[in-house]
């Protein structure tokens, strides 16, 4: 990766190659001595974190670009792979999960802010939505890697640019839009782990005359399932509860279930005689993904003036996932065969003849009889554009047009149990807890369910932007631009009717439907005062049909005291709108395991007890929009012809963040509220007349703030050997100086050097061409945190341009094949969302051009 933000004689370079080739951009200093008398000519360009068209390249606002060599000599083979090993993905993205409600997804989180609080573009315009998890942001699976151009990463605030969700940055995905010939590639790798194997292939073509350009192609790619038992900390048996145990009234402790033989299976003992089951022996880590694109690209110049644009892409996403059999809670009615706590709560002696104690046994279940759960998702992603470009005067210019994207989402889950088949099976004694595997297979088909998910998020939008000259001033034309927008949102989320009643153990999740229509304003203004500095004001309205307005004003700057140095800095407020997921969610029920001491003195147990209690999640209507805060300020040197820098500081605070509050939440806020503070809004406690908990009402609320700093620093340099070639180097590093989070009850958390959050992550890439030849060499770093250490890979790749315009490619990341280390993080062995664990993975690809 490289800075957008380079010297003047580099911005010429690029700016002369980029009018050559409209779209293309070079990303090194390797071409700093193109003339000076080029960029009088050169056409105006705009940039991510700008509606702006400007002819100078180097902005207030740092922007990353990783080109499209970069992109092939990565070895990846998705735009998620890619953008996973940014180091502005400062504590890893999610990715696609065996045993995850959105077993597909694949998200790229900012600075650690979340991600949704990172927007993701395609051509400057807000990629598809996720329908599975729509407060999680965009699907990176939505975009064919085939169709990249560039990837563009700002690492700055720009919800005065874009509206919501651009407050831990942007990712701008540019597609290919210049290509003449055809393009047929095929790529396979082979991870050191078992199961992990890689395919890829594509093909692009494209053609060009005087007015037109189309460009189209395929894409496929695939990554096989990896079982848990085959990676590192695979072989250490998974701990859990739900074995085969029970809880004992008498002694207030989870006991095992007498009778049963806890070495069969996956079961297991534990040292403190709990019967436990390991569910790594069964389970897969990473779900078996097939992604499948097609896209098409076309401009046309109607006249001088005038050009129509139009773009569509389809993608399709297939995985399976395989997770351990279903554990769950076993209600067994009091007095019944299975009771096995029957008159513990009399006292010495038991129950007088004819009475019981009134109390159940909770079983801590796992229905391995029944066999291990297996999961489909099947996604599809249409997305189409069709608009217009052109002047209306020879300083005024209009951009409009239509799109709809429409993503479909469909799930489809075998080996799931209903709970109260389960307990009736239990109750009568056709389910024996203590000889599980010596059920009649039509009393285990009874209580199973097959469930299934259907999703849906459509968006028709509706844009104009208007780009006129204003003035001239003492650096130049001050320019403007004007826009507006329009987008209806439309989210179905539907979970079968077993699922939605609450009555699947297993499985998660409720449904969700719900429209909304998000209107915005938006302006830009720049003001050159001279060639060395200029300012950048920007603001933009949103009105969003659900929950109400947001404005997010932008000021930026940008000084040139030297021709080789810029100083820049930037300050803007933005926004995060309340996820229609969210605000539309149906009312689940679930029996919450909680401690309560008035729920446990009106039971006459202990103050400190465990017990379920009735909860509903459901939608808060009162929430209202995340806000935040970003500062910057940089530089950038470049001191030598071979050399260029840059150093950033940054500053985000995130207010009013939304937070799913915990029925244990609630519980102590009502108990505490001077500690806890109250309980928020939307949200509710009721109580018997005895004090115990009658029910609660949990979900989603505004509670909290977020605040974090640090520094981005790049440098490249650019080396040219004569007849031995060129030598490029790239060094990126993000440093996290700072982390906190308020959970606004007065606790105050600095989360760096905890488990999971590193305060640094780093990368060295290394590029030596010599003739037809080229030589790769990438160094990653990702920074300790908490008990884990450093963790660096390092990436070799060789390949050979022949000359029937073949290139032959062969190669391998992780080639130390290093693993990380063993401590455990989100119920895995080590953090899936940092690392992969996939070892050393060789790869061999060709791609011939015609």
């Amino acid at each position: 990766m490289q800075s957008r933000t380079l010297s003047a004689s580099i911005q010429r370079a690029l700016l002369a190659m980029a009018a050559v080739s409209a779209g293309a951009l070079a990303t090194t200093s390797a071409i700093a001595q193109e003339s000076e008398d080029a960029a009088a000519t050169l056409d105006t360009i705009e940039v991510t974190g700008s509606r702006l068209k400007r002819a100078d390249i180097e902005g207030a606002v740092p922007v990353v670009v990783i080109d499209r060599a970069e992109i092939d000599a990565s070895g990846d083979v998705s735009v998620a792979d890619v953008l996973r090993d940014s180091t502005f993905a400062s504590f890893g993205n999610f990715k696609p999960q065996s045993g995850s409600s959105a077993q597909s997804l694949a998200t790229i989180d900012l600075r650690g802010v979340g991600s949704g609080r990172t927007l993701v573009l395609i051509d400057g315009r807000r990629a598809p939505t996720n329908p599975m998890s729509a407060s999680s942001g965009s699907d990176l699976n939505a975009i064919p890697l085939a169709a990249v151009e560039r990837i563009e990463i700002l690492s700055d605030g720009a919800s005065a640019v874009y509206g919501s969700d651009a407050i831990g940055g942007v990712v701008n995905v540019i597609l290919r839009k210049d290509f003449n010939g055809a393009e047929i590639r095929y790529g396979v790798g082979s991870t050191e782990v078992t199961g992990g194997d890689l395919q890829d292939m594509s093909v692009v073509f494209g053609s060009s005359s005087d007015r037109t350009r189309v460009i189209g192609g395929a894409s496929s790619s695939k990554r096989g399932m990896v079982f848990t038992r085959d990676q590192i900390g695979g072989q250490i048996p998974g701990v859990t509860t739900y074995g085969n145990n029970y809880y004992n009234w008498d002694t207030q402790a989870i006991e095992a279930v007498p009778g049963f033989d806890c070495t069969q299976g996956a079961f297991y003992v534990l040292s403190n005689g709990l019967c436990s089951f390991n569910f790594r022996e069964v389970a897969a880590n990473d779900a078996k993904v097939d992604n499948t694109s097609v896209f098409i690209r076309a401009d046309h110049q109607i006249n001088d003036n005038w050009t129509v644009y139009g773009a569509a892409t389809m993608t399709k996403v297939e995985t399976f996932g395989r997770y351990a059999p279903v554990p769950g809670v076993v209600v067994v009615d009091d007095g019944t065969q299975s009771d096995i706590n029957g008159g513990v709560a009399c006292g010495p002696g038991g129950c007088a003849p004819g009475t019981t104690d009134g109390l159940p046994t909770y079983y801590f279940h796992r229905f391995a009889a029944a066999g291990n759960r297996d999961n489909w998702t099947d996604t599809t992603n249409a997305d189409y554009l069709v608009g217009f470009q052109g002047q209306l005067t020879d300083t005024i210019g209009l951009d409009f047009g239509l799109r709809r994207t429409d993503y479909k989402y469909a799930e489809l889950g075998r080996g799931y149990i209903v709970a109260t088949l389960a307990n009736e099976a239990a109750n009568n004694g056709d389910y024996d807890l203590s000889d599980p595997y010596g059920a009649d297979p039509d009393v285990l088909s009874g209580m199973q369910a097959t469930i299934s998910r259907d999703s849906r998020w459509t968006t028709d939008e509706i844009y104009a932007l208007l780009s006129f000259d204003l003035f001239e001033m003492g650096g130049g034309t001050s320019n403007g631009v004007f826009g507006v927008e329009y987008r209806e949102d439309t989210l179905v989320d539907l979970y079968d009717s077993l699922s939605e009643a609450g009555l699947v153990l297993g499985s998660s999740g409720n449904s969700s439907a719900g429209s909304r229509d998000a209107k915005a304003v938006y302006f830009e203004w720049l003001l050159p005062f001279s060639s060395t500095f200029d300012m950048t004001l920007a603001g933009r309205w949103d009105s969003y049909s659900d929950y109400g307005n947001d404005f997010s004003p932008k000021l930026a700057l940008r000084w040139q005291p030297l021709e080789n140095l810029t100083l820049r800095g930037s300050y803007g407020q933005g926004f995060r709108a309340p996820g229609l997921d969210i605000l539309t969610q149906k009312t689940t029920f679930s029996a919450e395991p909680v401690n309560d001491p008035q729920s446990c003195a009106a039971l006459g147990q202990p103050a400190n007890c465990q017990l379920q209690v009735d909860t509903f999640f459901q939608a808060n209507p009162q929430l209202e929009s995340e806000q935040s805060t970003q500062f910057s300020v940089g530089a950038v040197w470049d001191p030598l012809e071979w050399l260029d820098f840059s150093v950033d500081y940054y500053a985000i605070e995130v207010e009013n963040t939304i937070n799913q509050i915990t029925p244990q939440a609630i519980i102590n806020s009502d108990l505490d509220p001077a500690t806890y503070g109250p309980i928020p809004p939307g949200m509710s406690i009721t109580r018997r007349a005895n004090g115990a908990i009658d029910e609660i009402i949990a979900g989603y609320a505004n509670q909290g703030t977020l605040d974090t700093d640090g520094i981005d620093f790049r440098a490249n340099t650019n080396f040219d050997l004569g007849k031995y070639g060129q030598l490029r180097n790239q060094l990126t590093i993000s440093y996290i100086n700072s982390y906190e989070i308020d959970d606004g009850l007065g606790n105050v958390t600095e989360f760096l050097d905890i488990n999971g959050y590193p305060d640094r992550r780093g990368s060295l890439n290394n590029t030596w061409t010599f003739g037809d030849f080229t030589a790769g060499w990438n160094i990653n770093y990702i920074g300790g945190h908490g008990p884990v250490g450093g963790y660096a890979t390092n990436d070799v790749q060789l390949s050979w341009q022949a000359p029937w315009n073949g290139t032959i490619t062969v190669g391998a990341t992780n080639v130390g094949d290093r693993y990380p280390e063993l401590v455990a993080f989100d119920g895995r062995p080590w953090n899936f969302y940092l690392y992969d664990a996939y070892g050393r993975t060789t790869y061999l690809r060709y791609t011939q051009t015609f």
